[in-house]
């Protein structure tokens, strides 16, 4: 669903621009403001994850593919506010290293699945818990939010499609949100395995972000979480399908996919998730994507330091039960 450039006139760019800068400028007033400072490293790394996820595209049907978009994993997770930050990092550094969506459309793209996507995830998730408590029930939450989500922020695609005059409404509407359904099923599947993994292993994560609760361990969490995003990216990297995804087949099958840009704003040292000089793709790929992981993780990270201070309230949630 990354818009390259090409694909949305000015007006379409500007004000998915302005759109963007005004919540990830709420986002991250909210998160130094409410967020502790003990979710800050799990914000590098799940960072870092939805990065390399977002690589790794699986088949979905009739020669199109898909892949994880994250957004609403990292809403429950994290916060709306945590997951703005997040996906804004992984999508600027996206745009601007891999050339993966294009830089004049970084607006639009950070709007669609940065803020869009993870607020109305997070809305419709703690609407289901209020009739769904059980555990079973937080797993329907997540994964009927995840569909939902990803099918939303195609819909907002396609708007900006037919804004900017590329494809008409009544095409763009039906094609985006036909093909996103799809790949909103894997993206639903994908998220209630991880939240199901988390919630055996560190049910504590799941908790409300904006609680005082007892350490998480968050050094175990991190060397854990590094050693999956590691050897997911490993093993399935290379395998990763070649099938254009939702917006590129859509693009193909209305013809306007010779709209997109062939000569970019900036050079981006890495397009395509290659490395110059590396003759085999899957070994340059691995590399990349390596690369882009810790870039991700430093920037959301260090976003996240630099605004949420340290807390009383967080040395307390720290500190074991029996020594309060």
């Amino acid at each position: 669903m990354h818009i390259p450039d090409g694909f949305l006139d000015v007006k379409t760019a500007v004000a998915t621009g302005l759109f963007s800068a005004t919540g990830l400028g709420a986002a991250l007033r909210h998160a130094g403001r409410h967020l502790q400072s003990r979710k800050i490293p799990l914000i590098g790394l799940t960072a870092a994850f939805i990065f390399v996820a977002q690589m790794l595209n699986f088949p979905v049907a009739s020669g199109t593919s898909g892949h994880l978009l994250g957004s609403t994993f990292a809403a429950v997770l994290l916060g709306p506010s945590a997951a703005i930050i997040v996906m804004s990092s992984v999508l600027i550094v996206q745009s601007l290293i891999f050339a993966d969506g294009g830089i004049l459309a970084l607006g639009a793209n950070i709007f669609n699945m940065g803020i869009v996507a993870p607020l109305v995830g997070y809305g419709v998730y703690k609407a289901l818990r209020i009739l769904l408590r059980s555990s079973q029930g937080q797993l329907v939450a997540v994964g009927f939010a995840s569909w939902f989500s990803t099918v939303i922020a195609a819909v907002f695609c396609a708007g900006e499609l037919a804004w900017s005059g590329t494809a008409d409404w009544r095409a763009a509407f039906p094609a985006m949100t036909g093909v996103h359904m799809l790949t909103g099923l894997g993206e639903a599947a994908i998220t209630m395995l991880i939240i199901a993994a988390i919630g055996r292993t560190r049910p504590e994560l799941l908790t409300d972000v904006y609680e005082s609760t007892a350490s998480t361990g968050r050094s175990t969490t991190l060397v854990y979480g590094a050693l999956v995003v590691i050897g997911l990216f490993l093993l399935v990297a290379p395998h990763a399908s070649p099938m254009p995804d939702g917006l590129e087949k859509v693009a193909l099958s209305l013809g306007f996919e010779h709209k997109a840009s062939s000569s970019p704003v900036v050079d981006s040292p890495m397009k395509a998730y290659q490395i110059p000089g590396i003759q085999s793709a899957s070994t340059a790929t691995i590399a990349a994507g390596a690369v882009g992981a810790v870039v991700v993780f430093a920037l959301s990270f260090l976003l996240a330091r630099v605004l949420v201070p340290r807390r009383k309230s967080d040395v307390h949630s720290s500190t074991p039960l029996n020594q309060q």
